[in-house]
């Protein structure tokens, strides 16, 4: 793991200056920022932050914001000193709050002469492929358009089954979605560190990481009051935006000028770069895909096959399959050990896929009756994670 105290100054660092070339970036600002810590909407500090959005824009600068703080909104107008558990309360609380947020940011960005555009969005919009190309078209025609899209997940209407979780995967499946080059994420701390910072004043800023280095989520922590994500969930939205070939910054949103920094190549927070090329659009889509049906078990061969060759995953190769899902529903693969290995599309539903596992795909349609096809899962609905 690469760790580095932070630097003061405007020092360019090996690494950021493809946040200096990025041409589109998405820009994801938490609720504990845009509440001042649940004291209600902080109008002079999302002033601040349309001004760097502007500057941005006349640097011919794409942006697009994935914004918190409706439900935390709410919540102060409707004197709540605690966030709700129930559905029902968020989708209130969203609802009361959403009005608020969208005047806010609406009335900042008419002082620079940009318009808004607010899509508020659920999972079920990007796990249906047909609605997700939609969303994809909109958004890069508002870009076109110079319109800034706010982007919210639709707390109003969301369920426990639809639930992103958090803004930060919301704002790495809009990076994929986009193919931005950088998604940059504002909190309330600093950046990602080597150990708490609140509680042991020995720790440092970790300035540079792979996105997808499982030594990471050993410092990750939880979330607070506010906000449903900690530094886990940044970390999975980094591996997330890594997909599509994204670098991701974490740094404070309190930070005098922090984007507009960012993006000339300072060194704040923390960067995780990518490590793999650019995923193909269909194989980021089912990476994203948060929502499963059924597990798939495979055995030591399947699993090679699959990392190794890219193949289509075949009967013969399952163990033992979970859950309930019909074909075309998504389900999660994983090796004998419970280890995350692929996801995809399933061609059976499981009563089925009950009754060929383990067998070869020539022996399918004796033990079925019928065959919709020859692999479980085929390779191009499939992606290794």
């Amino acid at each position: 793991m690469a760790l580095d105290n932070q630097v003061e100054g405007n020092e360019q660092v090996a690494g950021r200056e493809a946040l200096v070339g990025a041409r589109r970036v998405v820009v994801k600002i938490g609720s504990a920022l845009l509440t001042n810590d649940g004291r209600g909407l902080d109008e002079a500090a999302i002033g601040g932050w349309v001004d760097q959005v502007a500057t941005l824009h006349k640097r011919g600068i794409e942006v697009v914001l994935v914004s918190s703080g409706a439900v935390a909104a709410g919540m102060v107008r409707l004197g709540w000193q605690a966030r709700p558990s129930a559905v029902h309360e968020l989708q209130a609380a969203a609802a009361v709050g959403q009005n608020g947020l969208t005047e806010c940011y609406e009335g900042h960005f008419a002082r620079h002469g940009l318009l808004t555009a607010q899509v508020l969005l659920t999972h079920d919009d990007l796990s249906n492929r047909k609605r997700y190309l939609n969303a994809r078209s909109a958004l890069r025609t508002l870009v076109d358009l110079r319109v800034v899209p706010v982007i919210n997940e639709n707390d109003t209407v969301v369920t426990d089954e639809i639930r992103f979780g958090d803004n930060d995967t919301l704002g790495a499946l809009v990076a994929n979605l986009l193919e931005a080059e950088a998604l940059v994420i504002l909190t309330d701390q600093e950046g990602l560190f080597d150990a708490d910072p609140r509680r042991n004043p020995e720790a440092r800023l970790i300035s540079e990481g792979r996105a997808d280095d499982p030594a990471l989520a050993a410092v990750a922590g939880g979330g607070g009051a506010l906000g449903r994500g900690g530094m886990a969930t940044k970390l999975r939205a980094a591996h997330l935006a890594a997909r599509s070939g994204a670098f991701t910054a974490i740094a404070s949103g309190r930070q005098p000028e922090v984007l507009t920094r960012l993006m000339a190549g300072e060194r704040l927070g923390t960067l995780l770069r990518p490590d793999q090329a650019p995923m193909a659009a269909r194989k980021r889509w089912l990476a994203g895909q948060l929502q499963v049906r059924g597990t798939l078990t495979l055995d030591a061969g399947a699993v090679k096959v699959l990392r190794g060759s890219g193949s289509s995953l075949l009967a013969v190769g399952v163990k033992a399959v979970a859950g309930e899902f019909r074909r075309g529903d998504m389900v999660l693969c994983v090796d004998e050990q419970g280890h995350r290995v692929a996801k995809g599309l399933v061609n059976y539903g499981a009563a089925d896929t009950a009754q060929i596992l383990g067998k070869p795909s020539h022996q399918i349609e004796a033990v079925l009756g019928f065959m919709e096809a020859p692999e479980l899962i085929h390779r191009d609905n499939l992606v290794v994670l």
